[in-house]
């Protein structure tokens, strides 16, 4: 439990429970028009750019967390150096998968004027089901069944499972199978929604 708290803590301010992104404002704006005319994937430069500042507030939050956490708890960290290895594999995988599930989320805002309604219910939902305020191992048999048909344990229940070494040898692989599936499934999606809302687009005025 307490490599739950701590890593969980630390991957707060890695990991999108909020529905907040660059592209909603875009969208809302029609800035979004001259992004579609760049020669990039919009998709590709939102998520990449947002799995960017993800791992870069690792360091200023997510280390020290771990730090302090060892220091004041009895949090115990694996003895095994794979843990490690796969533990930031599933690290990488838990904020990519969420930033990429947010992108979709924003993508709404080519049909939806006002999107902060549903980045309101992403936020709630999201963490919740993700692990965010406890295990979701502690749920009961159905809420746990219905957490993990969702892409939201990848983000943070997963990854801490790995890093805190809950999890070893296969058990571990099936976790970043896992996660890698539904950055699969969420990568798929954006890329859907965005074709359909570049020609639902429409901007207003010079």
């Amino acid at each position: 439990m307490a490599a739950f708290v701590w890593l969980g803590q630390g991957m707060l301010g890695s990991v999108n429970f909020w529905g907040g992104s660059d592209l909603q404002a875009r969208i809302k704006t029609g800035d979004v028009a001259v992004d579609f005319l760049r020669p990039v994937s919009v998709q590709a430069a939102n998520v990449l750019t947002d799995v960017g500042k993800g791992l870069f507030a690792l360091l200023p939050r997510g280390l020290p967390s771990v730090v302090i956490g060892v220091l004041v708890s009895s949090m115990v960290l694996p003895a095994d150096p794979t843990a490690y290895a796969l533990g930031l594999i599933s690290l990488l995988l838990g904020i990519t998968v969420s930033h990429a599930t947010v992108y979709v989320v924003a993508t709404i805002g080519f049909w939806l004027v006002e999107t902060r309604g549903v980045s309101v219910l992403y936020m709630a939902v999201s963490g919740f089901f993700a692990g965010l305020y406890t295990p979701i191992y502690l749920f009961p048999d159905w809420l746990l069944a219905l957490a993990l048909l969702t892409p939201f344990p990848s983000m943070m229940q997963l990854p801490i499972d790995v890093l805190s070494g809950q999890v070893t040898g296969p058990a571990a692989w099936q976790h970043l199978g896992v996660q890698v599936v539904w950055l699969a499934v969420v990568l798929g999606v954006g890329h859907l929604t965005t074709r359909a809302g570049r020609r639902r687009l429409e901007v207003q005025g010079g």
